[in-house]
């Protein structure tokens, strides 16, 4: 399936690559799981603490977050809402329903589950790009906003019917820590989910040592994960996401639009950060501040990041004819 991939990311391919030694798994008995799922992939390494093959309750994992989140799945609960029709949100879709909202005010809502008609007009979603204009933006942001929906007992309340959700910008994140609540219930003791480079990780390597994650060298042409590297970080028992716009923009009239568009303005952004890696305690949170960061720009983000000490992260920004580097205290670099 692929969420509705429109909300800042929708064609960006992962902004990091998880660094494995084969050979060193299989001495250590690691095991793998990897598949196809919200139109990217997914990654699991994990040590054999269990009895059988955890790979059916992931797949049934994964098929009911489709179930949930995917608007490209014409039967999920969000197409379903995006239609205006009665039902009723389960508890999953509410948790992160709520996550959204809490972001959302916590980023001024730079972070938007309601922004897919502007990335839509920009080229960047489900419909083809037409010529915009400032009444097209004024127009389409009188139904952006998570202000204008509610959810009240066990209905989602809409102040305008046109407005739709799209959680692509965060369901990544939640379906990494979903799969780890169900690793940690089997009673699996180290393991990394990645899903669409959205990560959560507990424990050590096959090595008895940290995870280590990479982070890809924001420059054009870098579309191989793993080719250039920026930094590799080290971390457990935390979430980690990354976001950036070096690689997907269009050209027009001689002027580079990035595929990140600010949900305040409707506008595409235009700042010097070309990518934010985000640590927290859950990739879910992690991928939502990380597209908030994108949108927001470096100034934004080390603000915040100086009022929320919870949360770490490696901003790279654009700097004369090279890059500049911002990492907070808690980062963990090889």
């Amino acid at each position: 399936m692929k969420l509705s991939l429109s909300c800042i990311r929708i064609v960006l391919l992962p902004a990091i690559v998880i660094l494995l030694n084969i050979s060193c798994a299989k001495r250590a008995e690691y095991l793998t799981l990897e598949g196809f799922t919200q139109g990217t992939t997914y990654h699991i390494v994990y040590s054999p603490d269990i009895s059988g093959s955890p790979a059916n309750e992931v797949e049934n994992l994964l098929h009911r977050i489709d179930s949930l989140m995917s608007v490209y799945n014409p039967s999920s609960l969000i197409s379903a809402i995006n239609r205006n029709e009665d039902v009723v949100p389960d508890t999953l879709f509410i948790e992160v329903f709520n996550r959204s909202r809490e972001i959302f005010e916590l980023s001024g809502g730079a972070f938007d589950i309601t922004g897919a008609p502007l990335f839509d007009v920009w080229g960047f979603g489900l419909k083809r790009r037409d010529s915009v204009t400032p009444q097209m933006i004024d127009s389409i942001l009188n139904f952006v906003g998570m202000d204008k929906v509610e959810l009240f007992g066990e209905k989602l309340i809409k102040k305008d019917q046109r407005i739709t959700l799209n959680m692509n910008a965060i369901a990544q994140g939640f379906t990494s820590d979903f799969i780890a609540r169900e690793f940690d219930n089997l009673g699996v003791k180290n393991y990394l989910v990645e899903v669409g480079g959205e990560i959560f990780c507990k424990g050590v390597n096959s090595k008895g040592k940290l995870w280590r994650v990479g982070i890809d060298k924001p420059i054009e042409g870098n579309i191989i994960p793993g080719e250039e590297l920026q930094e590799v970080l080290e971390i457990s028992g935390k979430g980690l996401a990354t976001s950036g716009n070096y690689r997907k923009f269009y050209e027009e009239n001689g002027v580079k639009y990035s595929h990140t568009i600010d949900p305040r303005t409707g506008y595409p952004v235009r700042h010097s950060l070309l990518s934010a890696t985000v640590v927290a305690k859950d990739a879910m949170t992690a991928d939502a501040i990380a597209t908030f960061f994108m949108v927001a720009g470096l100034e934004e983000s080390t603000k915040f990041l100086n009022s929320n000490p919870a949360i770490d992260a490696y901003l790279v920004f654009s700097k004369g004819e090279g890059f500049g580097v911002y990492k907070t205290a808690g980062i963990k670099v090889r």
